[in-house]
């Protein structure tokens, strides 16, 4: 019911604000001379936008933690996908001047759902662009260990997170309760719940301010799988 509710407020909350967004894009075409006018329309363009993230990043996140979400899982290279994560984040990487270490084996064959496992990295990659030092090194690691494919980021805060672990996961809640930075604060639970829903694990460890992510995701394993569906048929 918590689910469905959100999910109709949320739809509701869209439709006068697809409408904002219309009308700021519009007074955006004019050639407007009055220079506050022109700022006034770009704080609305932005935060119009904002919060349109922040409507689909709550129905998401309510879907994901109820179980609602459909789940399609298959054979999948962790270090294929992970890489074209990081080609499509490319630009907002460097425009912070990050540089990626990535190390993984060619093949760590896992059993997720891809486009569920897009997002958990991209919500990943995008924390770090948030957070991290600027010009500074982020290491992602893929790599086998106990039956699972293993995926580590890796970063420097820029600022002290004054939060337990533990809490980085509940919704709307960030590192730094005092930072300004956008952001819904919901991007961690989103990730943890995408988790486990494919079977997987999510965890975070903080050492200072070093900031670790791990996704451990079930590996794929033909023979088990082929049993699986012979028994199924």
């Amino acid at each position: 019911m918590k689910t469905e509710l959100i999910t109709n407020i949320s739809h509701d909350l869209k439709t006068p604000l697809t409408s904002i967004i219309s009308y700021v894009e519009l007074l955006k075409r004019l050639k407007l001379e009055n220079v506050e006018a022109v700022k006034f329309i770009e704080i609305l363009h932005d935060k119009s936008y904002r919060l349109k993230q922040l409507i689909e990043d709550l129905i998401e996140a309510s879907k994901a933690s109820s179980g609602t979400l459909t789940v399609i899982p298959m054979p999948m290279n962790y270090r294929e996908i992970c890489i074209q994560c990081l080609g499509e984040m490319e630009d907002k990487i460097e425009t912070v001047g990050l540089e990626i270490i990535f190390i993984a084996k060619e093949q760590v064959c896992i059993y997720a759902d891809g486009r569920h496992l897009s997002r958990i990295i991209e919500n990943l990659i995008s924390n770090v662009v948030k957070y991290s030092i600027p010009n500074t090194r982020v290491y992602i690691d893929i790599y086998e260990d106990n039956n699972k494919g293993i995926m580590v980021m890796k970063n420097i805060s820029s600022t002290a997170i004054n939060v337990d672990k533990e809490r980085l996961t509940e919704r709307f809640v960030r590192g730094d309760s005092a930072r300004s930075q956008e952001g819904s604060g919901l991007g961690l639970s989103i990730t943890q719940s995408l988790t486990e829903i494919q079977g997987g694990i999510f965890n975070i460890e903080l050492d200072g301010d070093l900031f670790k992510a791990k996704v451990s995701m079930p590996l794929w394993k033909k023979e088990e799988n082929e049993e699986f569906q012979s028994h199924k048929i």
